[in-house]
């Protein structure tokens, strides 16, 4: 599969996806993407790390066929990084596209991942995109772009840890069409752990079972439950043949919390079910 770049300027890279990723839907967000898609309707991920946003994008836009410009935000991205600037190139200033406003002149998935990371003016100069204009203003070179067909605005957003200082406001909340992802159904979760890690049922079932156990700890102080993320990688290090003890505690105790209490209580729920 040819990945998107998640960088914050374009680089010329293939951003086509051309196998498809594996994504087992929860609900019916794929229909809900689909119809957001015909109608251009701009899309807001909800939900936790690791709960499958990133690769609902990618799956959705292999079966879209369009490419897709993945951001990953973080607190230095600004307004800038995503419509381009110029650059000294030998004697000549040239003008380099950034990922957003390359979405726009040719088309395909802007996806922001995480966009309250992102610095404020980030949100401002996406908003035309997401209403009837459809439309990205570059002020630097003094130009209005309007979005194509193809166009779709894509952002996620992590409801469970964000601050006060970095919540997603109503005002451009209410601008997208909401889909909600939670960690999966335990039988669902099996089957993602076991194509995804190679682990069989029964371990996977383990640490599915283990997961929703540690999940109960997020109202004891933990800040957010074992991903799974997490519990695939705990899965493929137990099949590398790494001691269960090192494997576990190193994708789901050290990830997950500094707080030693914590730990403990972590490392207990594994042990009941691991046996190490």
């Amino acid at each position: 599969m040819n990945r998107p770049n998640e960088t914050g300027m374009s680089d010329g890279s293939e951003f086509t996806i051309s196998e498809e990723p594996f994504y087992l839907p929860q609900g019916n967000e794929i229909e809900l993407f689909e119809a957001a898609h015909a109608h251009k309707l701009p899309v807001l991920l909800n939900g936790p790390t690791g709960s499958g946003k990133t690769r609902l994008v990618e799956h959705m836009a292999w079966r879209l066929k369009l490419p897709l410009y993945t951001v990953a935000c973080h607190e230095d991205l600004s307004a800038n990084d995503l419509t381009g600037r110029y650059i000294i190139k030998g004697d000549e200033v040239e003008w380099i596209d950034g990922p957003l406003l390359t979405a726009v002149r040719e088309g395909g998935i802007a996806y922001l991942d995480e966009v309250v990371e992102a610095r404020k003016d980030v949100t401002v100069v996406i908003h035309p995109l997401t209403d009837y204009r459809r439309c990205l203003t570059v002020e630097k070179r003094g130009k209005v772009y309007y979005a194509p067909e193809g166009f779709m605005m894509v952002i996620s957003y992590n409801p469970n840890y964000q601050s006060v200082l970095k919540e997603l406001k109503p005002s451009t909340r209410q601008r997208f069409v909401s889909i909600n992802l939670g960690w999966p159904a335990e039988d669902l979760e099996i089957r993602i752990i076991c194509r995804e890690s190679g682990v069989d049922e029964e371990t996977a079932q383990r640490l599915v079972k283990a997961a929703n156990r540690i999940r109960h700890l997020i109202h004891q102080g933990l800040e957010e439950g074992a991903s799974t993320r997490e519990l695939v990688y705990a899965g493929m290090l137990l099949k590398s043949g790494l001691p269960t003890g090192t494997a576990l505690n190193a994708t789901l105790v050290e990830p997950l919390t500094y707080d030693d209490d914590l730990k403990r209580s972590i490392g207990e729920v594994l042990k009941n079910y691991f046996n190490f």
